[in-house]
């Protein structure tokens, strides 16, 4: 009968294995569709980003109470796979218990911790869940999450519910089964654990068997759970999990706002102040015409793509946008949300055609809107709220480039203050010579 268990095991587990492994390899193909940016530079400040941006979730703490039960909900997810390697190992090796004899003292410990975490991870799920669903925070009720995304987050929240109940019962069911000195639970006696021990009336009155049963059934559960778990993350807004730390180790360390010239665009600005500078004729033809800007996920960089990826569906960006907040189309949560999207859609075709065949959309206008764009006021509040270092502003940035230097699409005001700029080199229709005659009135 064990042997059948440890094959049944092994088979569900390497079969979660893969299918992750396999949709985590669609994504990093998806991601560096995006076009080459070095990110390399200065590992020191990178590495303390990780450690104060994904480990220590530094900015979850301007809103105190909310950061503290983000965290207890986070250190849950990471420190209670401790306990899922035993039950992976005993389920392996046919094992009980697999690190309570090793442990020793420090075993009961570690339970007991976990149990804590446990209970933690119960009722900052329920506050979440009333947050999301009874109180409805403004930024939980857009439109924004309209469909799947607002229920991916109640089917995350529950899950986790559901993953911590089995594993409090399980506990329970097996130091009930200890204390009755049955089988091999009573090879190693854990004695009772902090919460676990409470639901001892509850299943006190069921027989040996039956109690076998409950601590089998749970064991299973929660583990096939996990694994399930494993592979929803990709599909879901909290494959964040995983990918705020390489996106808070490859975020952007120059100022927040400092805006890149693109090097064609500086090109174009040398050869039209030095014509001799130009390429001859033949070689200026054989040169391949570079995109300004972006109108495809493929015109992005990897890391804007990752940023895609990483985004949590929290919507403190969009709460934050003073063209949200006074109505207009632009939401930075949406503009993310649309590029993963965008960026799936690819995949998919890539996946059936085993390369891209042209789907006759793009990123721009198909999922983005000029609306959008030029709603946005570069204020950078999106970029300064995110908790993982996004920065939809980049990718607003690149799609309005694309506008205004492929298409020569801008407002009528952005043309106005285009030709000033460029005709007396600054926004307002002044010629140099008179910019300073305020002055000499106030004489």
């Amino acid at each position: 009968m064990h042997i059948l268990q440890e094959a049944l095991f092994i088979i569900i587990a390497a079969l979660a294995v893969w299918l992750f492994i396999k949709k985590a390899g669609e994504i990093k193909r998806n991601i560096f569709l995006g076009r080459d940016e070095d990110l390399d530079d200065n590992p020191q400040q990178r590495w303390k980003n990780v450690l104060l941006l994904a480990f220590g979730q530094k900015k979850m703490f301007k809103n105190p109470l909310v950061a503290v039960m983000h965290f207890v909900i986070y250190a849950g997810f990471l420190i209670i796979n401790l306990e899922v390697l035993e039950i992976v190992l005993d389920g392996i090796l046919g094992k009980h218990r697999l690190f309570a004899e090793p442990l020793g003292p420090v075993y009961k410990w570690l339970i007991n911790a976990f149990e804590f975490l446990a209970v933690g991870v119960i009722v900052v799920c329920v506050v979440f869940l009333v947050r999301r669903n009874i109180i409805r925070l403004r930024r939980f009720i857009s439109k924004d999450l309209d469909g799947w995304p607002r229920s991916d987050a109640n089917y995350i929240l529950l899950t986790e519910i559901l993953l911590m109940c089995l594993f409090l019962t399980m506990n329970a069911a097996d130091t009930l089964l200890q204390q009755r000195a049955y089988g091999e639970y009573a090879e190693y006696l854990t004695g009772n654990f902090a919460f676990s021990q409470l639901l001892h009336p509850l299943l006190n009155s069921l027989g040996n068997n039956a109690l076998v049963a409950v601590e089998r059934t749970c064991w299973w559960l929660h583990i096939i759970g996990i694994f399930a778990f494993l592979n929803y993350l990709p599909y879901s807004k909290h494959l964040h999990i995983i990918l705020a730390f390489p996106n808070a180790y490859y975020a952007r360390i120059k100022p927040v706002g400092k805006m890149h010239n693109m090097p064609e665009i500086q090109q174009e600005v040398l050869y039209a102040m030095q014509p001799e500078m130009v390429p001859p004729a033949d070689a200026a033809a054989q040169e391949q015409h570079k995109k300004f800007g972006a109108k495809d996920v493929f015109d992005l960089s990897w890391k804007n793509l990752l940023d895609a990826y990483s985004c949590t569906e929290c919507g403190r960006c969009s709460a934050a946008c003073p063209a949200n907040i006074t109505g207009k189309a632009l939401s930075p949560r949406t503009i993310m949300m649309k590029t993963r999207d965008r960026a799936e859609e690819i995949g998919k075709n890539i996946n059936t055609n085993k390369q891209f065949v042209d789907d006759n959309k793009t990123l721009l206008r198909d999922y983005i809107t000029e609306e959008e764009l030029r709603a946005c006021t570069t204020c950078n509040a999106c970029v300064e709220e995110c908790p993982v270092s996004i920065s939809p502003l980049d990718i607003i940035y690149q799609l309005r480039r694309y506008l205004v230097m492929e298409e020569s699409n801008a407002p009528q005001e952005w043309n106005s203050m285009f030709s000033n700029t460029e005709n007396n080199f600054a926004p307002w229709k002044l010629s140099p010579d008179e910019r300073d005659k305020w002055a000499e009135e106030m004489a």
